[in-house]
């Protein structure tokens, strides 16, 4: 699933009247990606914070934190907007880590690194438990437990790069180019990592019976 393509003319108006003071027009452009911020956040969140944090306050302090980041950006705009919001969505997601579990936020799971940092990476859990989401009849409650700890066994092992390539493209739906530029890669390393890690967990979900299918 690719993410709609968007009006870059119109974006590029938009960011030089909203970096001069129109805060009308960032909200316009923030709003046109505040559900694939919420789904990044909400895929990163260290499960142990899930109860006292929403995704949607970390998007909305990441919004806040872009607005007074907005004018250096188009400045010096190294990355393509929606990769930049996702950046610094990112750090205040690692924000938010830190004040909730203070030494131990380094403990949360993997950090990802970027072109300019780190960010947490998504949990083999959520991963799973979004690849496994429709599988909820009954008949399938066994099925379904067996196939997420092996899923997020395949998970684990896997090398991390190709394991956040997989995340963005399968989970995040980023597109391979935007992929390719948030990891630094190459297209055609994002591309041959993601072919990679999809035929992994393809043959994972190919040896449980009732795994789901169309993966």
């Amino acid at each position: 699933m690719e993410p709609p393509a968007t009006d870059e003319s119109g974006e590029q108006d938009l960011l030089r009247r909203a970096a001069a003071g129109d805060g009308r027009c960032f909200a316009t452009l923030f709003t046109r990606y505040r559900s694939r911020l919420r789904r990044m956040v909400k895929l990163r969140l260290d499960p142990r914070v899930q109860g006292r944090v929403d995704p949607s306050d970390v998007v909305q302090e990441a919004y806040l934190e872009t607005c007074r980041q907005l004018p250096a950006y188009v400045r010096d705009a190294r990355l393509p907007f929606f990769l930049w919001l996702r950046l610094v969505t990112g750090q205040q997601l690692a924000l938010t880590h830190r004040r909730h579990l203070g030494v131990q936020a380094r403990a949360a799971g993997r950090e990802v690194s970027l072109q300019r940092g780190a960010l947490p990476g998504a949990s083999s859990a959520a991963l799973a438990a979004q690849l496994l989401g429709n599988m909820t009849s009954p008949s399938m409650a066994a099925a379904k437990a067996e196939l997420k700890v092996r899923v997020q066994d395949a998970l684990n092992r896997m090398d991390g790069v190709d394991r956040e390539v997989l995340t963005l493209r399968h989970f995040e739906h980023l597109t391979n180019a935007e992929t390719a530029t948030a990891l630094g890669l190459s297209e055609t390393a994002a591309s041959n990592r993601y072919v990679r890690a999809l035929e992994r967990l393809r043959g994972v979900l190919a040896r449980t019976p009732g795994g789901p299918g169309g993966f």
